[in-house]
């Protein structure tokens, strides 16, 4: 919990848990896959000009605008409620989780804004402060200014970043391009959704906590070094869908089908655990009802479905790349610090589907 904020009138006033405040914490927020497709389909075609190299066609991490033959410019926004109670943490996170859609199209930020939303008659301005130092702290390590922003007065709390990073066209990873037979890898563990189940009902541990923080606010920093890599096709980060939706977004936009290996996918510390006692989030199943037509789960791990569309926070890249790319695939990954990425499946012909094997 917040330290209690004096008002003006010198009676001390504490605050709630941050987490109390918000219907859905983190990328668990977002709208359901099914749900958003549905609305972006009443969506009157646009004229696209031949300068967007990435707009909203597969779903991508951020849009992509040519300037020139050697720059392409690179925009994204997210933001959330919270997920942790800890302000400083909360803005830190949710930086994080913004500034990785740069990484993710093989870019490198410049600088960010501030979108902020906060109750203002329930948080004080000691906590809202430290949700702001949170984010900015995480931007420095990424190298960027919070250059400037945006607040309101809105009933939860929200905050997160636009940001805006530089690249160069050929070097730009859609998430269309993967190809019949490139390896998947993934850069993080999977769990961040149960993690955060367990911190609303009180059962994470300070450890768990700690395996939580660490993932959440590791920026994604290989990504633009992978985009030097010719053999890697394709690049998205795990997030609010989770794994399997994330997957079928490759399949759709490259027309071709993936099998994962159930248990080859990493998974963040004592997850397995928490899951097996039941703690999981609504959007898990939502993601499920959205898109498990397109999904066949051979597994016979019994939680297989339930860890595979979990939503994300911060979560890690999922790359698709040749066979001979991967020694320096995962040399960039252990370069950069995220010795858990490990080889999850694979890209092969035939109907736009992912199957758990």
């Amino acid at each position: 919990m917040s330290d209690p904020i004096s008002p003006a009138d010198g009676s001390a006033r504490a605050e709630p848990r941050l987490t109390s405040l918000s219907h859905g914490g983190g990328c668990g927020c977002k709208i359901a896959p099914g749900v958003l497709s549905d609305i972006l389909r009443r969506h009157a075609p646009q004229i696209l000009p031949p300068q967007l190299m990435v707009g909203i066609e597969t779903a991508d991490d951020a849009a992509v605008w040519r300037l020139s033959d050697s720059q392409a410019l690179v925009a994204t926004t997210d933001f959330f409620m919270p997920i942790v109670d800890d302000p400083a943490d909360f803005g830190a996170i949710a930086a994080t989780n913004a500034i990785s859609d740069v990484y993710a199209m093989g870019a490198r930020p410049l600088l960010a804004l501030a979108i902020v939303g906060m109750p203002i008659a329930v948080l004080g301005p000691q906590t809202i402060s430290s949700i702001l130092r949170g984010g900015q702290e995480a931007c420095a390590r990424a190298g960027i200014p919070v250059a400037g922003g945006h607040s309101i007065d809105s009933v939860e709390p929200i905050y997160g970043l636009a940001v805006i990073g530089i690249g160069h066209p050929d070097r730009i990873r859609r998430n269309r391009d993967a190809r019949d037979g490139d390896l998947l890898v993934l850069g993080k563990g999977l769990g961040v959704g149960i993690y955060s189940a367990a911190l609303k009902k009180d059962r994470l541990d300070a450890e768990g906590y700690r395996h939580m923080l660490d993932a959440t606010t590791r920026l994604n920093t290989p990504g633009p070094l992978l985009a030097d890599i010719d053999e890697v096709h394709a690049i998205t980060d795990v997030t609010g869908f989770g794994l399997l939706g994330h997957a079928l977004e490759l399949c759709r936009g490259a027309g071709l089908g993936a099998r994962i290996r159930a248990d080859a996918v990493p998974l963040l510390p004592g997850v397995r655990e928490l899951a097996a006692s039941g703690l999981l989030t609504g959007a898990s199943a939502r993601n499920w009802d959205s898109y498990g037509g397109e999904v066949d789960v051979d597994s016979a791990d019994p939680l297989a479905r339930s860890l595979f569309t979990d939503p994300q926070t911060a979560g890690g890249l999922l790359l698709s790349c040749a066979p001979g790319a991967l020694p320096r695939v995962l040399e960039v990954f252990r370069a950069e610090g995220f010795e858990h990425a490990a080889v999850i499946g694979e890209m092969h012909a035939g109907e736009p589907r992912v199957r758990v094997v």
